[in-house]
């Protein structure tokens, strides 16, 4: 009887740094032989995703990039080749095109940073173009000169059209697969409620189909252009990742109906440079909603952070006045009877800023801040009333849990010194007043903050580290 080894660390690591290098050659593989099979008759393939994809992979794994990874592409290219028929030389030739290309769009983007590399900066478009341009230029040079050996054309034209073809797969391509999120993110947004969209956020995508639809009934070069209108408002609506999907779709589908001359209206197909001019167009096409995408992400990420700064109170990172009165004011509006108001403040805190200094003080009141929300429910509103002095809303809270959980807060505070500068031990304490919403004070907000206001400085006179309840 044999008996199983256990594998050895260094094994383990050796499977850890080449299993991207198989997965590379797995992707290439299975886009090479899409690629083929988009090719039209007398002409390169209009779809070819295989270098796109690889470059992709070379940039999100970094355990691709080594010589394993180059390796294992360029394989999956010959092997896609000489497995669908074609000559040895020509195989070679063609993917040595194809490595030049990525390599050339690779050092490009492999010196730009994460941020930029993953479509989270405006200018990262930019980026992806750059690129698309030098990769596609260098393809282009190889490819100029398999246009005279092997299809017998002219140097200038075999280089146009593999640069044009090469820009246009790589802008298509690239941004969806630089902009997915990993895959541990995608599956914990599958499994949450977060994926869930609103009936009216699918007018967008509804309008790319329908748009798709008239451009594939009326025909003509000039249908790829009809798309364009609906994808810029996926641009404003979606994110960056969605609107590269529907890009993607109505560029492949541009070209695939293009290799089958569908869209030229007539079944013999279009010549060199109509196919040039409308690969180019569908290039075009593409960079534009993604580009607003991107910037509408920006934008809104902006406006968040701008939210955030106005609602929040800086130093503790909780509710700010402003916020606190306009969160409890209209919950207490929409909350039926009970609710309850408590106003909170730090006991001799001007004693621990004048012995301790102002920065020491800062650090207390984050603290206790801190403990006063961990004693709060979710739907408690809690915030800065300025200075030392803290309010809380409770809203649909009977009198008794109310006191609960006043009294909570009052002994968490109390419970533990605050140790300032990390090793100074600080006795703090709060006192605290409550008072309850009721037919009298009606659903008015001021009124319940003045009482238990009222309730605090009466507490404070009968010795602070206590809760006064509002009479």
């Amino acid at each position: 009887m044999r008996l199983s080894v256990p594998k050895t660390a260094t094994q383990q690591n050796s499977l850890l740094q080449h299993w991207p290098s198989a997965f590379l050659f797995g992707v290439v593989f299975a886009a090479s032989l899409f690629g083929i099979w988009s090719r039209p008759v007398g002409f390169l393939a209009s779809v070819w995703p295989a270098n796109a994809l690889m470059l992709v992979v070379l940039l999100r794994l970094p355990n691709a990039r080594h010589w394993s990874g180059w390796t294992a592409g360029a394989a999956a290219f010959m092997a896609a080749d000489l497995l669908t028929g074609a000559e040895l030389l020509k195989a070679a030739i063609l993917n040595a095109a194809n490595l030049v290309s990525v390599g050339a769009a690779y050092l490009v983007l492999a010196r730009q940073p994460t941020e930029m590399i993953r479509l989270r900066k405006p200018v990262s478009m930019l980026y992806v173009v750059l690129a698309a341009t030098i990769g596609g230029g260098a393809a282009g040079i190889l490819g100029g000169i398999a246009n005279i050996w092997i299809f017998q054309g002219k140097l200038l034209s075999g280089f146009v059209f593999w640069w044009i073809t090469e820009v246009v797969n790589y802008v298509a391509i690239l941004p969806i697969f630089l902009s997915a999120p990993s895959f541990r993110k995608l599956w914990r947004l599958l499994g949450s409620r977060a994926w869930f969209i609103r009936r009216d956020d699918l007018l967008p995508a509804l309008a790319v189909a329908l748009s798709c639809g008239v451009a594939l009934l009326v025909g003509g070069p000039g249908a790829i252009a009809f798309p364009i209108l609906a994808l810029l408002w996926c641009g404003l609506v979606y994110p960056v990742f969605l609107t590269a999907i529907l890009t993607l779709s109505c560029s492949l589908l541009a070209l695939t109906f293009l290799s089958s001359g569908y869209l030229s209206g007539y079944t013999t197909g279009f010549d060199n440079f109509a196919v040039i001019s409308i690969r180019l167009g569908t290039c075009v096409i593409a960079i534009a909603p993604i580009m607003l995408a991107i910037v509408m992400r920006n934008h809104n990420e902006l406006l968040a952070r701008l939210r955030y700064i106005s609602t929040h109170d800086s130093l503790t990172g909780i509710g700010n006045r402003a916020a606190f009165l306009d969160n409890a004011g209209r919950m207490l509006s929409e909350a039926p009877h009970p609710s309850a108001v408590m106003m909170i403040d730090v006991d001799h805190f001007k004693a621990i800023n004048d012995t301790h200094g102002h920065a020491s003080g800062d650090e207390v009141l984050r603290e206790i801040a801190r403990r006063i929300r961990a004693c709060l429910r979710s739907t408690d509103q809690f915030g800065r009333m300025g200075g030392e002095e803290f309010a809380v809303f409770l809203g649909r809270c009977q009198p008794s849990t109310a006191q609960e959980i006043a009294e909570r807060i009052r002994a968490s505070v109390a419970m533990r010194p605050v140790v300032i500068r990390g090793e100074i031990p600080v006795p703090v304490t709060v006192s605290v007043g409550l008072s309850f919403s009721d037919e009298a004070c009606g659903r008015c907000l001021d009124t319940l903050l003045i009482k238990a206001d009222s309730a605090l400085y009466a507490g404070k006179e009968r010795g602070r580290n206590r809760v006064e309840i509002a009479g």
